[in-house]
């Protein structure tokens, strides 16, 4: 773990905080306030957010996290982009501060958020496919066979389409850069189960064709390491569970004389499985 508020990994996606205001109309998900109490929370929002980026920008990031926190707390709670990109940006404070534990919670919390738009949205693009292929149908019945067998025109993006392109990409960059943090925060804290999470986002990373050619040498170069370093936990945490079972079992037996060093694991080598056998004098005797 590096002992200085700049980790080796730090890049502009894990580092940099997003700027970006919060466009009212550019969420797809059904109101739950009226439009203009909906479009003055959004504004007030932004203008915590505004100030908290000044903060972070001027290492102030524990102030600059009390302000995201009161962005977020204010930001619609149905608005989950809004909230993902304030949670993102939390998560880049935390990882300045070395607070990794921290770090993993609010960027996970972003990912979530993200999952369940692109959820929404996926939900949304069916049903309105659905009622464009009726609508089809409808059409094909009442147009002309000269008209059938002739090409069919180029089909050109419409702005509903545009617009879902544009909030697919701010999905996956603001995505890339959350699950960025995560990945380099469980990489820091160590540990077999945050180790081998680390390797499971940088594994999904990779496959991410939005990244900066930075980003993609930080991703490829802890896929390069972290197999070794998640084994090695798992080894020390193993043996040390062992080591604590041991103790356990030596408490238990020692009232009648015995010890876990009377009772070996012998190992079947035609199928795999494990006996236990008995020695009175323990191992070697």
């Amino acid at each position: 773990m590096t002992s200085s508020s700049k980790a080796p990994e730090d890049e502009p996606s894990q580092t940099k905080v997003d700027t970006e205001e919060q466009d009212p109309d550019d969420s797809a998900t059904p109101e739950k306030f009226p439009p203009e109490e909906e479009a003055n929370l959004l504004e007030e929002s932004n203008n915590k957010k505004s100030q908290a980026n000044s903060l972070f920008s001027s290492a102030k990031y524990e102030n600059a996290i009390t302000k995201y926190e009161e962005a977020a707390s204010i930001c619609p709670h149905y608005l989950d982009y809004e909230l993902a990109v304030l949670k993102s940006n939390i998560a880049a404070c935390h990882l300045m501060l070395e607070q990794w534990k921290e770090a993993i919670k609010a960027a996970t919390s972003s990912i979530d958020g993200l999952s369940r738009l692109e959820k929404t949205e996926a939900s949304q693009i069916e049903k309105e496919e659905e009622q464009q292929n009726e609508e089809d149908e409808v059409e094909e019945e009442i147009v002309s066979s000269g008209a059938q067998k002739s090409a069919p025109a180029a089909k050109e993006e419409t702005t509903t389409e545009a617009v879902r392109r544009k909030r697919q990409e701010d999905i996956l960059r603001i995505r890339a850069k959350a699950l960025m943090r995560r990945a380099r925060a469980r990489s820091e804290l160590g540990g077999w189960s945050d180790l081998a999470g680390a390797e499971e986002d940088y594994k999904v990373l990779s496959t991410m064709t939005n990244l900066s050619p930075a980003d993609k040498q930080i991703v490829q170069a802890q896929l390069r390491t972290l197999p070794l370093r998640t084994k090695a936990a798992q080894e020390k945490e193993m043996s040390e569970m062992w080591g604590k079972l041991k103790d356990l079992g030596n408490g238990i037996l020692k009232p009648f004389g015995l010890s876990t060093d009377n009772f070996q694991m012998v190992k079947d080598e035609n199928t795999g499985g494990y006996s236990m056998n008995f020695s009175q004098n323990g191992p070697g005797q």
